[in-house]
């Protein structure tokens, strides 16, 4: 079936869906660059729709607000890569290897490198937003709940503290790297900070004897 003008209906409803999509990456786009220079709360929907060349009316037909947008940065983030550390640790403990600790030590300090400008955004975005605070707590609960072999090495009754340990493992290299890297406040080379790490948690992760 064509339209009047003799064009394909299925192909201009083809185009106006990659229009619409190629905006929306652009928005996402925008987002993150104003995120990461500002952080979250400085950051205005006129800020992000001015960087895309789009209006305020536009950027509501594609989040009903500003959260909206830096939840499809973090659902980016955490559906793929945060999750990609952890299941890497659990391969890690699953060696036995103290090096090959060190070695995802330095892996996750290189991941928080990369993610570096988005972390305050996140931080105040999860103390302004309770949306963000409610994703927050499931994006830390997934983390121990896919390593599933170092889960399995736990006794059942002892499950919830061997969560706990690593909730408590990512805090603290969040607020390591966000000391270090980006406050300057610790004064430390990354080799050493990631044998020091591994003194502490390299022990801690591991599971009980059994006997």
């Amino acid at each position: 079936m064509v339209d009047t003008a003799g064009t394909p209906r299925q192909r201009r409803g083809t185009l106006r869906e990659e229009q619409k999509r190629a905006t929306r990456a652009r928005l996402v786009e925008a987002a993150r660059t104003q995120f990461s220079a500002k952080g979250y709360a400085a950051v205005t929907v006129d800020d992000i729709a001015s960087e895309v060349g789009c209006s305020r009316a536009t950027f509501y037909l594609h989040f009903p607000a500003k959260v909206d947008v830096l939840l499809a940065l973090s659902d980016e983030y955490t559906a793929v890569s945060t999750l990609a550390v952890y299941l890497d640790l659990d391969r890690v403990l699953e060696s036995g290897s103290r090096a090959e600790f060190t070695g995802w030590v330095t892996r996750a300090i290189d991941w928080f490198q990369q993610h570096r400008g988005m972390l305050p955004a996140w931080d105040e975005a999860t103390v302004l937003e309770p949306e963000m605070q409610a994703i927050a707590r499931e994006g830390m609960l997934a983390l121990p709940n896919v390593m599933t072999g170092y889960l399995a090495r736990w006794p059942e009754d002892r499950r919830d503290e061997a969560r706990l340990r690593v909730e408590l493992l990512s805090t603290q290299l969040e607020r390591f790297f966000t000391r270090w890297a980006m406050q300057g406040t610790i004064d430390a080379s990354a080799e050493l900070a990631a044998e020091v790490l591994t003194d502490i948690w390299f022990p801690a992760l591991v599971a009980p004897d059994p006997g």
